[in-house]
């Protein structure tokens, strides 16, 4: 058997206690697996005292990542920090520059500088390897770049983020609003330091981003993705979602298209009968559609110490392996830079508009739908109030610009008393 693959890790929280767990409870499984022994030389951490319901007392201790990820007697640096710059960036850079491999989690730091960090691992000749930064255990990168690596990939699609699902799923369950919800979230923990992240969707938008460019061979971009979280949707839209047969998902779709790369992440209507919308509560699913293959559904626990660690681990079995792959399937250095195309595919769309209840409102707004090239496919009035009107209309396929242009003439018209709600219903 071949010298112990030593192995440093910075960050000791959820993940990182998971990882130290599993290869002490796991480690004959895991070194016969691997062809050899998988040990840990030392931990970074905040503090040194927490508790966290493993034993570190037998590893070497940094209280500077960058100084772990420098050590002599560490093989692989595991970068499980967070944050897109700063400690997580720093060490993850210095590992590479002494030849070390990394395994991260780090979907901020990837989606911002990925491309970067990728070309110097490349140059080193070093491994980067990023499994559990999207989808927790479901193993999308390996079915991406390994699995699918012959195929020529036509879209990407998937529910990336457990928090905004459980929100949606709990609205619909219990029929309370998004703010009562948002708060059950928080006090189960399972918000980010900054909520945004999640309900906004950056995190999943993230993720997206990297999926993107392992599957249409692009420099990661997450500065072109369209980007809207689900602060808006009320417990109105869940049930007329309902009515009409659709549940409400923060999907995130990438596609190429003849102007460029389509990637978004928003709130959708999908058939409450597809895979993708009986997806309940904090799991995520994500499908690949290719040319030969078709689509292929993986679903599973999107976050978590379990999910999350065995992906962290995967990493590293595969380098312990000897198995080399490029960053995002490819050499970074032919990753194609992309053009953002924003709002090219068309689809029908879901509309709520509130209304000014007086004479001519509805031709006023069938009016300014008109003349954005927009076709009304039905239209429903519900819960009539005294001087507001609210109203669904559900649209025939269009595109998002044609969208904007509508709800601009119908909020610069006046007959709007809020600003209106467009979710996309998408075709799946």
């Amino acid at each position: 058997m071949s010298d112990p693959l030593r192995l440093g890790i910075a960050g000791l929280g959820t993940v990182g206690a998971g990882v130290v767990r599993i290869l002490q409870e796991n480690s004959t499984i895991i070194s016969r697996r691997a062809g050899r022994d998988i040990r840990i030389s030392a931990v970074s951490a905040r503090e040194r005292t927490k508790p966290r319901g493993i034993d570190i007392s037998g590893y070497a201790w940094e209280h500077d990542p960058v100084a772990l990820a420098l050590r002599s007697d560490v093989d692989v640096h595991i970068e499980l920090i967070g944050g897109e710059a700063g400690a997580a960036k720093d060490s993850v850079e210095a590992a590479i520059s002494t030849g070390k491999n990394v395994v991260t989690a780090n979907k901020a730091m990837l989606a911002v500088h990925g491309q970067k960090i990728a070309e110097l691992a490349e140059l080193a000749g070093c491994v980067l390897r990023f499994e559990a930064a999207v989808a927790g255990g479901i193993p999308v990168i390996k079915a991406l770049s390994e699995s699918m690596a012959a195929d020529r990939i036509i879209r990407v699609m998937g529910v990336m983020n457990g928090t905004c699902n459980y929100i949606l799923t709990r609205m619909e369950e219990t029929g309370l609003a998004y703010g009562e919800i948002f708060r059950e979230a928080e006090s189960l923990g399972y918000l980010e330091a900054d909520p945004n992240l999640d309900v906004g969707g950056i995190d999943a938008g993230h993720k997206l981003a990297l999926l993107t460019s392992i599957a249409f061979g692009t420099r990661v971009d997450f500065a072109g993705l369209e980007i809207e979280g689900i602060q808006k949707i009320t417990i109105e839209d869940i049930e007329q979602a309902r009515d009409m047969g659709f549940r409400i998902k923060l999907l995130g779709v990438a596609r190429m298209t003849d102007d460029g790369m389509e990637q978004r992440m928003q709130p959708c209507l999908v058939p409450a009968d597809s895979p993708i919308g009986q997806i309940k509560n904090a799991t995520n699913i994500v499908v690949l559609e290719g040319a030969a293959a078709g689509q292929i559904f993986l679903r599973g626990a999107g976050a978590g110490e379990g999910p999350t660690a065995m992906a962290v681990l995967g990493d590293v079995v595969d380098i312990a392996r000897g198995r080399r792959i490029s960053t995002f399937g490819q050499p970074a250095t032919s990753l194609q830079p992309s053009r953002p195309a924003q709002s090219a595919e068309v689809g029908p769309y879901y509309l709520r508009l509130l209304l000014e209840d007086r004479p001519g409102v509805l031709a006023t707004v069938a009016s300014a739908l008109g003349d954005a090239g927009v076709s009304i496919n039905r239209m429903r009035q519900y819960g009539h109030e005294s001087e507001a009107a609210p109203v669904i209309i559900v649209t025939h396929r269009t595109t998002r610009n044609r969208i904007n242009t509508a709800i601009e003439g119908i909020v610069g018209s006046g007959a709007s008393l809020s600003d209106p709600v467009a979710l996309r219903i998408e075709e799946l």
